[in-house]
């Protein structure tokens, strides 16, 4: 299967880059690597795996497809550019 989103096709397999916040420390943001899947309860959607999560994969995410672009971007939105 095959998703687009922001002009982009994903398929699981995929490497892509996200931000994630910390879980203990809610103002600290990273830039992770994360992987496309087919989601384990609905194989015909897509998700993102992230640190043995699976998150669903949606227009409404910031994915990146370089860790480049995704520094980049981060730097935009935290001001550390």
């Amino acid at each position: 299967m095959k998703v687009n989103q922001n002009d982009h096709s994903y398929i699981p397999g995929d490497i892509v880059y996200v931000f994630y916040r910390n879980p203990h420390t809610q103002d600290v943001a990273n830039v992770q690597a994360a992987a496309v899947v087919n989601h384990p309860d609905n194989p015909n959607e897509l998700a993102i795996f992230l640190y043995e999560t699976y998150y669903p994969l949606t227009n409404d995410m910031a994915i990146y497809q370089s860790e480049a672009d995704a520094m980049q971007a981060y730097g935009q939105y935290f001001g550390y550019e």
